[in-house]
């Protein structure tokens, strides 16, 4: 790795200072009527994610959930599923430590085409570059601090650009106040996690900064992590011009335990009397660690500041530029090779836009994003040469290589209120990503000085790993978005159809195999149509949405480790929201999906056949949380989670059964500013995968959390 790997976290102190450190205060989440009109006025809430404009929920055309300030303190997340699983539609499977494989309208999407096919924003900002996303991704968010989230279902390229294929997950920072708070929350194997948030504000500004700390030694051997989020906050107004600064820092250090696998039953890792399929249900086989030498080295720094500028009572103009910083170094404990990856990448860039009333029922957004990253990627093999499953994996370098990258976006969304009920929406974007790949090893199969790879009778063959020669690549791509929202009061209909895409990561093209062809991915494709209903009352909230898609060029890593360039899956699914306020004290939320994935066309090779499910895609998920406050300074919340059953592997050949937990949660004022909590994990301590597969002739688990009891304290200033 060159220099950018070492470059000192004082960067990002002299980005602050060099760019101006001012915001607008943020907009209010729910604004409700005064108390004497309750009883007949319903509360507005506010979404920003869907348009990149604050709107009413209920004129917003498309669907979208919202998280909660009070969900979020009622949870206070370590993991990123702890709190993202109560959303519809929504599945994140945990792995170990705080890596995690999202789902968002989708399968559970793993190996390379993952990365890429969710989009992670902060204040509307993507965490990452465009060619350079992480499965992990959601690790670097400050979920518990935030002020909600926001999460969108399904395409959002016409809004957001690439990777914003199968779902958007948009975390709002918290807004500057006087005071603060102090939260200490400590659990089984000496899990401890400590976060604060301390700011003041004045008439015209206000500066506000946050921390937190997670230590947790793992219920698995050798499974300790420790996890640092830092995030501050300046906002400023003066006359037509609102600021605000963001700079979230986020550091990690991981000892990784791997899959637990039927393969290495008997081995000296460990020995069970449970069938291969049941492995999960061994508690003593999940407790062991049989990558021990498996970890993972995070660091990461965002710098943004959003001016937004008044130009008339008709049109205003918000200009954000920021600045990305990631660094990386993991073992591939999930490959045979268990390989060591490093890879780092930094990127300016700028968001744009214009809004112009054009006429009292016309809006019009336009603008232009811009964005600039380098980046660089080396994998190299400690284990000796080996030979197997017809590859050959060379001990010493796989790859090494730079890769410069720029994106040019400009898009215009239209906003017609055709009448007082009916509103009309539609959105275009073209995006221009250009890489420039530097690779500095020899080019081809070979090792990394140019000679061959040998099989187990010393003949020389052709290694696995395929780099291609210099080269510089374009993709194009439009995106549109078409929707309308009719509203009558209370609740309102809504329809689009939109389209997302993925433009190949730089891992898809220049970490080849073999057996592929170089130039043969192109950019993925999906195509949605959704049709919804939602409504918003004082006791009753409500969405309910069915929608199909179809996916082309489906880039994904089959059973056997082989990449496919070319698949096409279909989805179609329902999904329903519900929040319903049963008296003063009870409440209940419930949040449901079906869905059915399938490959939709056939490569024998890889055991997908047309029609076949999509491998780790349940049908049904739901979550159903039941609160009860029996006065001002107490709450329970009762929650229940159920994953359906899946298969683990293209050709429908293995399944995972599913499995339903229960959790508790409490909390207790016993002062104005102090409050006690705690909450317990699997009540029933139900024996389930977290997370489970079928590959290299094997299955693969890792185990759940057994039950847990964790306790906290918050005090408030």
């Amino acid at each position: 790795m060159t220099t950018l790997k070492r470059l000192p976290i004082s960067i990002f102190t002299l980005a602050y200072v060099s760019i101006a450190s001012y915001a607008a205060p943020a907009t209010t989440d729910i604004i409700q009527t005064s108390k004497e009109n309750k009883s007949e006025e319903m509360p507005e809430v506010i979404v920003i994610t869907g348009s990149r404009q604050q709107a009413s929920l209920l004129t917003l055309a498309g669907n979208i959930d919202r998280i909660s300030p009070e969900d979020i303190v009622s949870v206070s997340a370590v993991h990123p599923s702890e709190l993202l699983n109560r959303a519809a539609g929504v599945h994140v499977q945990s792995n170990n430590g705080m890596e995690s494989l999202p789902s968002v309208r989708s399968p559970v999407l793993t190996g390379p085409g993952a990365a890429g096919a969710f989009l992670f924003l902060e204040d509307g900002i993507a965490i990452r570059s465009v060619g350079f996303a992480n499965n992990n991704g959601l690790s670097e968010l400050n979920l518990a601090q935030a002020q909600a989230v926001e999460i969108i279902r399904g395409p959002a390229s016409a809004i957001y650009g690439s990777n914003a294929v199968h779902g958007v997950v948009n975390v709002l920072t918290k807004a500057p106040h006087n005071g603060g708070d102090v939260t200490l929350l400590a659990g089984p194997n000496d899990r401890y996690q400590l976060q604060g948030t301390i700011g003041s504000e004045s008439d015209n500004q206000g500066v506000s900064g946050n921390i937190q700390v997670i230590d947790d030694g793992g219920y698995r051997d050798n499974s300790d992590f420790t996890s640092l989020k830092l995030g501050l906050r300046h906002d400023y107004v003066n006359g037509d011009d609102q600021f605000k600064t963001t700079i979230s820092g986020f550091v990690l250090d991981q000892n990784t335990a791997g899959f637990i696998s039927s393969g290495d039953n008997g081995t000296d890792c460990y020995s069970s009397t449970y069938a291969d399929e049941n492995l999960y249900k061994d508690s003593n086989a999940m407790e062991k660690n049989c990558d021990s030498d498996a970890y993972r080295k995070w660091s990461s720094v965002r710098v943004a500041t959003r001016w937004q500028h008044e130009l008339s009572a008709d049109s205003s103009f918000t200009i954000t530029p920021y600045f990305r910083l990631n660094q990386m170094e993991f073992r591939q404990h999930y490959l045979p090779s268990k390989a060591i990856e490093e890879n780092s990448h930094y990127s300016i860039g700028m968001v744009n836009s214009y809004h112009w009333q054009l006429a009292q029922n016309v809006a019009l957004v336009m603008g232009v994003d811009l964005d600039w990253t380098e980046g660089e990627l080396s994998q190299s093999q400690q284990k000796a040469d080996s030979y197997s499953w017809g590859k050959a994996r060379q001990q010493g370098l796989h790859y090494d290589y730079q890769v410069s990258a720029s994106t040019i976006a400009p898009y215009i969304q239209a906003d017609w209120q055709v009448t007082q009920q009916l509103n009309v929406t539609g959105s275009v974007r073209f995006d221009a990503t250009h890489y420039r790949y530097d690779n500095l090893l020899a080019d081809g199969t070979t090792k990394a000085d140019g000679s061959a790879c040998v099989n187990n009778d010393d003949e020389p063959i052709e290694c696995l790993y395929k780099r291609p020669k210099d080269s510089n690549d374009s993709f194009d791509n439009t995106s549109i978005k078409l929707g309308f929202n009719y509203r009558l009061h209370n609740m309102a209909l809504f329809g689009s159809w939109s389209q997302g895409f993925r433009a190949p990561q730089t891992t898809d093209i220049y970490r080849l195999q073999k057996q592929q062809q170089i130039g043969e991915i192109d950019s993925e494709q999906l195509d949605s149509v959704e049709l919804g209903l939602r409504g918003v009352t004082n006791k009753l909230s409500y969405e309910a949405v069915v929608y199909t898609m179809t996916k082309d060029n489906f880039f994904f890593r089959d059973a056997d480790g082989l990449n496919v360039t070319d698949g096409k899956t279909s989805h179609q699914g329902a999904e329903l929201s519900i929040n319903y306020q049963l008296t003063e004290q009870l409440s209940i939320a419930l949040s449901y999906s079906y869905g059915q994935h399938k490959y939709e066309f056939d490569r024998a090779s890889s055991g997908v056949v047309k029609g076949n499910k999509v491998d780790t895609a349940p049908e049904q998920l739901a979550n159903v949380r039941i609160a009860w406050q029996p006065s001002d300074n107490s709450k329970l919340e009762l929650e229940w989670l159920h994953m359906g059953e899946y298969y683990l592997d293209p050709a429908n050949e293995h399944d995972y059964a599913g499995h339903d937990l229960l959790q508790l949660r409490g909390s207790m004022a016993i002062s104005n500013n102090t409050r006690l909590f705690a909450r317990i994990e699997n009540i029933t301590d139900e024996k389930y995968a977290s997370r489970a597969d079928y590959t290299f002739g094997s299955y693969r688990f890792f185990g759940g959390q057994p039950r847990a009891l964790h306790v906290g304290a918050a005090i408030s200033f």
